[in-house]
């Protein structure tokens, strides 16, 4: 295996550019450390000054004396971690991968459980492959915030859910951790008969321990798709299961607000719409820390579609367009629509649910529909002028489902024109109001992380 590591680009004007390095280039050292990862990059040339070694294509090696002042050099990567990815190493009885039928593309059945991409993503991680090694550098090179998976604090039922004999031991990483003060954020993926009640009480008492290093907890409840053949059996989350739950929850943040001062603990939106309870108000998301979990994002859109009309005054504009969302969002979306029509009564959007077929009814997520289920129930709609679909159900920066069927196609075989739309409530009232010739907008639906 060769030594250093591959620079794919550099970007025209920066410190590389300067120093004429170019793509093909390797970098070796810098202050003669060798470089494992994206990790150790950043650290060293975090300084007013650095000797960098590049290994040129001709077989020359520079020895390059840069005055940087802490800026980065302008230099991406081939590989961006500058290391492979760390797999899993658990077979976690909610394990959505593992409710995944075959013949889709390779890259959905990886099992992702690298640290690193936990800062650079935000992914949440189980800590069961790290090192005492990996807990240091963490440590010594101040990486927050730290998202963990933690499902449970009991250590046997850890190593049960996660199916890892050391699963458990990985709890004391978290100790670790909050003693170096690192900023972390938590998750429980709630199962009925596993986690649940007690064991969530526990769960949630345990870690708040960790307040304020940890800054902020998440419940959500398990999914379960229909492809479970020879998987634990596990129970869907029904209403009363739902309002256990956040009965819990909620006792939790009044406790901890009057205490600590922060609500910490969040039920995810899932879990309200079950219950069939209104969502919190904003106050009590704590600034949304876990939005990207599905923690606060139908309170965030509703209020946010209310800033976005508060300034309109209205007017009588004629159009007919549709959109389609997932069962779980469905009623909110239509609510936000209702509070458009108020102001523009010629507006006429028809809002379709789509009914998850691919994965089973009880997943209910936008982020989870797939392009033939999309064209099989709209076949035949009434769509309008333009569809409307969230920007979670297409691959992250592409325009293709997870099913591998892409807009054109969706767009070609009910013969409308479709905009993705992205994330906010004032981008979501700019798609229904303002068409874009590009046919992207800016609305985010419901999405499961």
């Amino acid at each position: 295996m060769k030594r250093g590591h591959v620079i794919k680009a550099v970007a025209p004007g920066s410190i590389a550019d300067q120093l004429e390095l170019v793509p093909g280039d390797r970098l070796m050292t810098i202050d003669g450390h060798e470089l494992e990862d994206i990790f150790d990059y950043e650290y060293y040339i975090g300084s007013e000054a650095v000797t960098a070694v590049v290994l040129k294509e001709n077989g020359e090696e520079w020895e390059l004396e840069i005055e940087n002042d802490y800026q980065d050099l302008g230099i991406t990567f081939e590989n961006s971690l500058m290391s492979e990815y760390r797999s899993c190493r658990n077979k976690c009885i909610f394990c959505f991968i593992d409710q995944m039928p075959k013949g889709m593309r390779e890259t959905l059945y990886f099992k992702d459980d690298d640290s690193r991409l936990s800062f650079l993503q935000g992914n949440y991680i189980t800590l069961t492959n790290m090192s005492d090694r990996d807990i240091d550098r963490i440590i010594r090179f101040k990486l927050s915030p730290i998202n963990i998976s933690v499902h449970t604090t009991n250590p046997a039922l850890r190593c049960r859910m996660l199916n890892n004999r050391f699963a458990g031991e990985a709890l004391e990483k978290i100790r670790r951790l909050y003693q170096a003060r690192t900023p972390m954020n938590g998750q429980i993926v709630m199962c009925k008969g596993f986690n649940d009640g007690e064991e969530l009480e526990r769960t949630i008492e345990d870690l708040s321990e960790y307040i304020p290093y940890m800054e902020s907890l998440s419940v959500v409840p398990v999914g379960l798709s229909k492809f479970r053949d020879g998987l634990e059996p596990l129970e869907p989350v029904e209403k009363e299961d739902a309002v256990r739950a956040i009965d819990i929850v909620e006792r939790w943040q009044e406790k901890l607000y009057r205490e600590r001062g922060t609500h910490f603990v969040h039920a995810s939106d899932e879990f309200y719409i079950l219950a069939g309870r209104d969502m919190p108000e904003a106050e009590r998301y704590d600034g949304y820390i876990q939005l990207e979990n599905g923690v606060g994002m139908v309170r965030l859109l509703l209020d946010e579609v209310d800033q976005a009309l508060e300034g309109l005054e209205g007017d009588d504009r004629e159009a007919e367009i549709s959109m389609a969302t997932g069962v779980l969002a469905w009623g909110y979306i239509a609510q936000c629509l209702e509070k458009i029509k108020k102001k523009y009564p010629k507006v006429r959007v028809y809002l379709y649910k789509i009914v998850n077929r691919f994965f089973g009814e009880q997943i209910t997520v936008a982020g989870l529909i797939t392009g033939r289920d999309l064209m099989a129930q709209l076949g035949g709609c009434r769509l309008g002028e333009r569809l409307l679909l969230p920007e979670c159900m297409f691959r992250s920066g592409e325009e293709v489902f997870l099913d591998d069927v892409t807009r054109e196609e969706v767009k070609n075989a009910l013969q409308v024109p479709v905009h993705i739309v992205k994330s906010s409530g004032q981008a979501f009232v700019d798609a229904v109001l303002c068409p874009r010739r590009d046919e992207t907008a800016l609305y985010r639906g419901y999405e499961l992380k």
